[in-house]
């Protein structure tokens, strides 16, 4: 679903808990080569249908197949623009990799998150044991991890494994809002800040201050940093193209 400049990626199959066959993997990776090639595009959603689950695993067929589209959170990961997952009921396995992949989380008061599977010996494999420890910090992820335990909204909130939690009803809403004033600012710009935020997390500090001085200097060869700066002495909205 586009909206703008915005797409929504939905994950249709709230009769089985939205959890991810190969059919949806396959439609994931088509959406995300479908996005990469629409240059209009400035943010991306994704959601799961209904309101009781984002995504609750992968069938276990998936994780056997060795092959770039049977893994949704990498085809995510992989987008060129920004990424809100709004977490509009549980996430687990599969589903909390999927939501780890988006670089910003809006979660549902009712939303809860972990990894279960290991409680049947399932390993996650689309990203979940480097992603989780990124984020939440090595010891939070490894108690996760190794006991399949679950965490609300509220304690996912204050670990910083989501960024925000709202009512069931406002999720959807807060991510397109949230995605809409991303989109409103200059393309470029915001890839190149996201860029540089990502990248630089795995770099030795010397070495991402470097990486922040050459894309501000790519920046100021664009057309819309021009812009930028004309909109701002004529008092008026800049009108970015990505260019």
């Amino acid at each position: 679903m586009v909206n703008s400049h915005i797409v929504t990626i939905i994950i249709e199959r709230p009769r089985a808990k939205n959890i991810i066959d190969a059919d949806a993997a396959r439609s994931f990776f088509d959406a995300c080569m479908e996005i990469e090639q629409d240059r209009s595009l400035r943010c991306a959603v994704i959601t799961g249908a209904g309101r009781r689950y984002f995504c609750c695993g992968a069938e276990a067929s998936l994780a056997a197949i060795n092959a770039d589209w049977s893994k949704p959170a990498l085809n995510i990961a992989s987008l060129s623009i920004p990424v809100i997952a709004a977490i509009n009921g549980h996430a687990l396995d599969a589903g909390l990799e999927l939501a780890l992949a988006c670089d910003i989380r809006i979660a549902s008061q009712e939303a809860l998150f972990g990894f279960p599977g290991i409680e049947h010996g399932i390993l996650p494999s689309d990203g979940g044991t480097q992603r989780l420890p990124r984020l939440i910090g090595r010891g939070r992820a490894l108690g996760l991890l190794l006991t399949g335990d679950t965490v609300n909204a509220k304690q996912a909130l204050e670990m910083g494994l989501v960024d925000e939690v709202v009512p069931s009803s406002r999720v959807l809403a807060r991510a397109v809002g949230l995605a809409g004033e991303i989109a409103s600012k200059a393309p470029i710009a915001v890839r190149y800040a996201r860029e540089a935020i990502n990248s630089g997390l795995d770099l030795p500090l010397d070495q991402g201050l470097r990486l922040e001085g050459d894309l501000y200097l790519l920046l100021q060869t664009t057309r819309d940093r021009t812009e930028g700066v004309m909109s701002f002495r004529q008092k008026r909205a800049p009108r970015f193209t990505g260019e």
